[in-house]
C-alpha cells in the first residue's frame, strides 16, 4: 500500500483538480466527485479505482466520538484547527445518559467547538447523519465524511458519504486533509417500480440478503436503472444508509428530479423556519440566506449535470427486479439473512420489544407510516413499542401532523432524538431470551442488547404491526393481490466481481524493511472460525462512549460478544511468553488471531482493532477485511494480512462440519490447537507449525513502507505529530 507523499507541507498548488468532459479517461460520477476533493494529484492525473489519494473533504462530522478526537488532536501537537468551517459536531448517541460525567463530556465538547469557531448541534438535535443532511453538510456532488459507518446515508441525496475513524478525524482538524483508497466501483441497476406497501427498507434488505456473498465488500455503489425515479428521497437515503451493512464504503443515488424537488422543499422549509407566523412571512423582510442550502447552489446543481461516462468502469454490475419485491424482514441477528414476510408470519414469531428509531427509518415519513398502522389500535400486551424521531426537526414535523400523538396514544415510549437502543444504549434494550423487531440498521447478535436475544430488521410499517400483533406480522393494509408472488426476487449479476484474494506475491515489487519495524511476528496461533466477524462481536457497543476507558480495560473486554472466555485465553498466553522471551530484536512476539471473511465487518469503532492490539494480538490473518476495520487497524498500528489459503486449512481441520459459523469440531469458539505461526510480512510468507511437527508455507501480499512507517510512529496519530513538526522545522 503506498499512501501519498504529499501530506507534509502546506503547498498552494494542492488545489482540487476538477473533472471535466475533455477528460479521456471515462470515470464514474464517484470518480468524479472524488477527483474535485483530491489534492497534490500529479498534472492530468484522473482518478481511477484503486488508487491512493489525499482528500479534502468538504465537511467531516463527529459525534459523542469528538471527545477521544479531541484528544488526539491536543496528542499530535496540534493547537490549531486547520479549517473550523470544514468541521462538524453534532451529539447524538448517548443522549439519554444525564450522569454529571457524561454531561460534562458534552459541554467540553461544546466548549471546544466555541473556541475553535465549529458548528456544534447539541443532544436532543437529532442523529448527526440526519443534521448533516437538514443543514446541507451533505450536498449533492460533494464528498463529506464522518467518524461514524453510516455516512454511507449521505448518497440518498447524491453526495459521496464514506466513513473515517477517530485517528483521521483528528488528522483532518489538524491538516484539512487525510488519506483515502478509491473503492473498486459497482453499478446497482433497481429496475421496475415497487408494488403498494413495499418500501425503501424492504429494498435494501432484499439487496443485503440476497446479494450476501460479499458481493459489494469494500466498493463504491452507484445506484442507477428506471426503478430510482419512484423512490423518495427518505427512501433513498434508508438505501444508501444500509450500504454499509451490506458491505459497501459508500452508495450513491443519481442527482434527478426527485432530488431537485426535494431541495426546493427543503430551501421553502428553512426560509420559513425563522418565522413564527408563516401565514405572515410575505410581509415580513426575506431571512439570510442559508450558508448551505440556497438558491444559487441548487440553481448551480441544474446547471452543472455530473454523471457518468457511458464507458465508465465497473468492477461488477447487480440488477434487482423491484416489481417482484414482497415486504422482507432481516435476521434474526444477520442482516445476510432476508425472508419474504409471508414466510416469516406465518409461523408467528412473538416478540417484546419493537422499535421505530435511528437515522435509517426515523424521518417524518417512516412515522407517518407507522402512524397509519397503529391509528385505532393499540400496542400488543407484553410488547414494548420504542418510538425516537431522526430529528427535532422531524418530531416537530410528526407533532403538527398529529403522526407522533397517535403513536403515544396507542402505547409507544417516545425516546429522544438519537440513537439510543440501536447502539445498544439507554432504556429499552432487548434481554436474555428476548425477540425483537427494529426498523434500524443493524441486528448483530448483543448490538441492541443481550447476545442472546433475537433481532429482526423490518419496515417502519410492518415493525408497527408486530407491535400491534405481538408477533412478526404485516399491516391490515398490505394487499396480498396486489403483491408479486411471495418469495426471492427477481435478481442477478450483470458481471461478476473480481476474487478478493490476497494479491500474487510474484506480481509485487520488493519492499524494504524500515529500521524500527520488525521482519517477522511471531506466537501462537488462535483460531475463529467465523465470517463476518464484526465490531460488536470484536468490542460491544456498551463500552464504545467510555472515553476514560483505559487499554487494558479493553484488552479484559476484547471479544466479549463472540467469545467471552477469548481475552483471558490471550492474557494466559502472553502471560506465559513472557516468561519464555528470547526472540531477536526484529521479531515481534504475540498472539496470531486468525478468522474467515469480511473480519471487522460493521461500525467505525477504533477500540475493535485497539483493544485486540492491547491484549496482545499484533497481527490478524484472515480470508479479507472490512475496510473500515483494515483503516482502523492501519491508523492504529495493527498489521492486518490476507491469507485464504490458511483459513480454508485450519476450517478443514478444525472448524465443525467443516465450515465456518458453529465454532471449532469440539464446541470451542476459540480453537486452540498449539499452532505456532511466523509471519514474514515484508517478504509475503507465513509459516505455520502444526501440532504433528508439520511447517506449511503460505504466500501472503506483502507490507508497504507507508504501512511500516505508520507502525514505527505508533500509527496515524504519531505520524501526523511527525509531519507537524517536520514542517515547523522548514
Amino acid at each position: 500500500m503506498r499512501i501519498p507523499t504529499a501530506w507534509r507541507g502546506c503547498n498552494p498548488r494542492n488545489t482540487r483538480h476538477y473533472a471535466t468532459a475533455a477528460s479521456r479517461v471515462p470515470q464514474t460520477i464517484i470518480e468524479k466527485v472524488v477527483q474535485r476533493y483530491a489534492v497534490g494529484l500529479p498534472e492530468g492525473k484522473t482518478v481511477k479505482a484503486g488508487d491512493y489519494v489525499m482528500i479534502r473533504p468538504e465537511h467531516v462530522m463527529t459525534h459523542d466520538n469528538t471527545g477521544p478526537v479531541i484528544s488526539k488532536f491536543k496528542s499530535i501537537g496540534a493547537t490549531r484547527v486547520h479549517n473550523p468551517k470544514q468541521l462538524v459536531f453534532t451529539l447524538d448517541h448517548d443522549v439519554q445518559n444525564k450522569t454529571p460525567k457524561n454531561l460534562a463530556k458534552y459541554a467540553s465538547i461544546e466548549a471546544f467547538a466555541r473556541q475553535h469557531g465549529i458548528d456544534f448541534y447539541p443532544a436532543g438535535r437529532g442523529i448527526g447523519h440526519q443534521v448533516l443532511v437538514e443543514e446541507g453538510y451533505a450536498f449533492p456532488n460533494t464528498l463529506t465524511v464522518a467518524s461514524d459507518s453510516h455516512s454511507n446515508m449521505y448518497g440518498g441525496v447524491g453526495c459521496v458519504g464514506t466513513p473515517i475513524v477517530r485517528t483521521d478525524a483528528a488528522a483532518l482538524w489538524a491538516t484539512g486533509k487525510t488519506w483515502w483508497q478509491v473503492p473498486r466501483m459497482i453499478k446497482v441497476e433497481l429496475k421496475g417500480r415497487l408494488a403498494p406497501g413495499v418500501t425503501g427498507k424492504d429494498v435494501i434488505v432484499a439487496l443485503c440478503g440476497y446479494f450476501n456473498k460479499d458481493e459489494v465488500l469494500n466498493g463504491a455503489i452507484e445506484f442507477a436503472g428506471d426503478g430510482i425515479s419512484a423512490l423518495s428521497v427518505d427512501e433513498r437515503l434508508t438505501i444508501a444508509n444500509m450500504t454499509t451493512e451490506w458491505g459497501a464504503l459508500a452508495g450513491v443515488f443519481p442527482v434527478d428530479d426527485v432530488t431537485l424537488d426535494w431541495y426546493e422543499r427543503a430551501l421553502k422549509r428553512l426560509e420559513l423556519r425563522t418565522f413564527s407566523t408563516p401565514a405572515l412571512s410575505a410581509s415580513i423582510p426575506p431571512p439570510p440566506e442559508h450558508p448551505r442550502i440556497n438558491r444559487a447552489r441548487l440553481d448551480s446543481l441544474r446547471t452543472n449535470v455530473i454523471r457518468s461516462d457511458p464507458d465508465a468502469g465497473y468492477a461488477s454490475h447487480l440488477v434487482l427486479d423491484l416489481s417482484t419485491l414482497v415486504p422482507h424482514v432481516s435476521g434474526p441477528n444477520s442482516v445476510k439473512v432476508s425472508n419474504p414476510l409471508p414466510v416469516l408470519e406465518s409461523k408467528r414469531i412473538p416478540i417484546q420489544k419493537a422499535y421505530l428509531l435511528s437515522c435509517t427509518n426515523a424521518r417524518a415519513s417512516d412515522i407517518a407510516a407507522a402512524a397509519a398502522v397503529m391509528k385505532g389500535h393499540k400496542v400488543a400486551p407484553g410488547v414494548e413499542f420504542y418510538v425516537a424521531a431522526a430529528s427535532s426537526e422531524v418530531q416537530q414535523d410528526a407533532e403538527k401532523r398529529g403522526d407522533w400523538e397517535t403513536l403515544v396514544l396507542a402505547g409507544a415510549k417516545p425516546l429522544p432524538a438519537g440513537c439510543g437502543p440501536c447502539i445498544g444504549l439507554g432504556v429499552g434494550l432487548l434481554q436474555d431470551g428476548e425477540t425483537g423487531i427494529s426498523a434500524t440498521n443493524r441486528n448483530y447478535k448483543g448490538r441492541m442488547g443481550h447476545p442472546n436475544a433475537q433481532a429482526y430488521l423490518a419496515s417502519p410499517a410492518v415493525v408497527a404491526a408486530s407491535a400491534i400483533k405481538g408477533y412478526i406480522a404485516s399491516p391490515d393494509s398490505l394487499d396480498p393481490a396486489s403483491l408479486p408472488a411471495p418469495g426471492a426476487p427477481k435478481f442477478s449479476i450483470v458481471t461478476p466481481a473480481k476474487d478478493g484474494t490476497a494479491p500474487a506475491a510474484t506480481s509485487e515489487a520488493e519492499e524494504p524493511v524500515l529500521p524500527g519495524f520488525p521482519s517477522t511476528f511471531s506466537g501462537p496461533l488462535l483460531f475463529a472460525p467465523q465470517d463476518n466477524l464484526n465490531t460488536d462481536a470484536l468490542y460491544p457497543g456498551k463500552y464504545t462512549y467510555q472515553d476514560d476507558i483505559t487499554l487494558a480495560r479493553q484488552a479484559e473486554v476484547v471479544m466479549e460478544n463472540y467469545d467471552p472466555s477469548f481475552a483471558a485465553l490471550v492474557a494466559s498466553i502472553r502471560k506465559e511468553q513472557e516468561k519464555a522471551y528470547n526472540a531477536a530484536s526484529d521479531v515481534k512476539q504475540g498472539v496470531v488471531l486468525v478468522s474467515g471473511y469480511n473480519f471487522g465487518t460493521g461500525s467505525s469503532r477504533e477500540q475493535a482493532a485497539t483493544a485486540l492490539k492491547a491484549a496482545g494480538v499484533p497481527l490478524v490473518i484472515a480470508g479479507s477485511f472490512g475496510d473500515i476495520f483494515k483503516r482502523n487497524a492501519i491508523n492504529n498500528g495493527l498489521v492486518c494480512i490476507e491469507s485464504p489459503e490458511l483459513v480454508a486449512d485450519l476450517t478443514r481441520e478444525y472448524a465443525k462440519d467443516g465450515k465456518r459459523g458453529a465454532g471449532g469440531v469440539d464446541g470451542e469458539l476459540t480453537v486452540n490447537k498449539g499452532h505456532t505461526v511466523d509471519v514474514k510480512v515484508v517478504e509475503g510468507r507465513v509459516e505455520v507449525r502444526w501440532p504433528s511437527g508439520e511447517t506449511r508455507t503460505y504466500k501472503v501480499g506483502r507490507v508497504g513502507a507507508s504501512v511500516q512507517e505508520l507502525w514505527i510512529c505508533g500509527g496515524l496519530e504519531g505520524y501526523v505529530l511527525k509531519s507537524i513538526k517536520e514542517t515547523s522545522a522548514a
